[in-house]
């Protein structure tokens, strides 16, 4: 079935629309992402985990000891933002860190035994969340691949953006 919606373009819409926060597709992303945190504080409540330390736990679970660089890659985090979560799950018990003895200067993380542990009891939180989104699972996962692009999308055009910036000196 054809849908009968309209396609607008960009040069369709007057500039002074685009300055409403209601039409700002990142005001409506940020928006569900503090709606996500509010699920993922009471889901993660028990476990004694804020949201980046999940996600943290969730890499390591997946992967087991990784450079704390290739960690980063993986949530996109910077050293002085992944830091002090890891400091936070080495003092619970749930990451220990160590120094490469190759590299003094590369320091790896893997869950610990109480860490692997915890995995057991995370593993109610994702069904939790896609619950509470109301979604289908066919939904979530076409929402997911459609942020994924879209995050690809502006990573090129951050790229893009950056090259030009650096050839305008």
């Amino acid at each position: 079935m054809e849908s009968s919606r309209k396609t607008t373009t960009l040069s369709q819409v007057p500039d002074e629309d685009f300055l409403r926060l209601d039409r700002q597709i990142c005001f409506s992303l940020h928006a569900a992402t503090r709606a996500f945190n509010g699920v993922y504080r009471a889901a993660l409540k028990d476990l004694g985990l804020t949201y980046p330390q999940y996600l943290v736990m969730l890499v390591l679970w997946e992967h087991g000891e990784l450079p704390v660089k290739r960690l980063g890659e993986h949530l996109r985090l910077d050293s002085g933002t992944l830091s002090p979560l890891l400091k936070r799950l080495e003092a619970a018990g749930y990451v220990a860190r160590r120094r490469s003895e190759e590299d003094e200067r590369s320091v790896t993380a893997r869950p610990t035994a109480a860490g692997t542990a915890l995995r057991e009891r995370a593993l109610g939180v994702p069904r939790r969340i896609a619950e509470a989104t109301g979604l289908s699972l066919d939904r979530i996962r076409a929402l997911r691949e459609e942020l994924d692009t879209l995050t690809a999308t502006l990573d090129s055009a951050e790229v893009e953006a950056a090259a030009c910036a650096g050839t305008d000196d």
